[in-house]
């Protein structure tokens, strides 16, 4: 009886030690929240806002994906003298234990052709790629809302022609009720 009690007691500690590792870690990489909000007509893409918090390292989200899109890229809207203009992202700084923020009027995804039996759902599955463990993965169903440029609340980046992007900046200033929205916002 004395053995099998040692060994129970030893499991025990061993047990208890991983706990107290964890504990000091903190808490994990994880994508907290996130949404999507469709073009105002089919044949423009949707828009994807998301939070993700930090873990105990620092890292960078290189990558979003969708099975059910055609295309997903992030983007970056800047103001350079007095202009918005769009610019791709090839990676975001996601600090330890910080947050990383794609919202309107900064980062956001582009996303094209989202598959209509997913938009008839209301999510996209979605794959979030990181610079650590192997190019971590994070999957997270990022609910889809109806265009709401109608509604006036929010600047409809469907509207945009980000379909003839070269990957280079695009130029918005001549959009000024768009940027006008996006000011008093602020």
């Amino acid at each position: 009886m004395k053995p099998l009690a040692l060994a129970a007691l030893a499991a025990t500690a061993l047990t208890l030690s991983a706990c107290g590792e964890n504990l000091g870690k903190g808490q994990p990489l994880n994508v907290v929240s996130g949404h999507i909000v469709m073009g105002a007509t089919a044949d423009r893409p949707a828009v994807g806002y998301f939070r993700v918090q930090g873990g105990p390292q620092p890292v960078q989200l290189v990558a979003v994906t969708a099975d059910l899109a055609q295309r997903v890229e992030m983007h970056e809207s800047v103001r350079e003298n007095g202009v918005v203009t769009m610019k791709p992202l090839a990676r975001a700084d996601v600090p330890a234990k910080g947050e990383l923020a794609f919202k309107q009027g900064g980062k956001h995804l582009m996303i094209w052709g989202i598959n209509p039996a997913a938009v008839r759902a209301g999510k996209l599955p979605m794959a979030f790629v990181f610079t650590n463990n192997n190019n971590e993965r994070i999957l997270f169903d990022m609910v889809i809302k109806p265009a709401e440029g109608t509604a006036g609340d929010e600047m409809d980046h469907g509207a945009m022609d980000h379909g003839a992007m070269d990957h280079g900046s695009m130029d918005m200033g001549a959009d000024k009720g768009a940027e006008q929205a996006a000011d008093a916002k602020k």
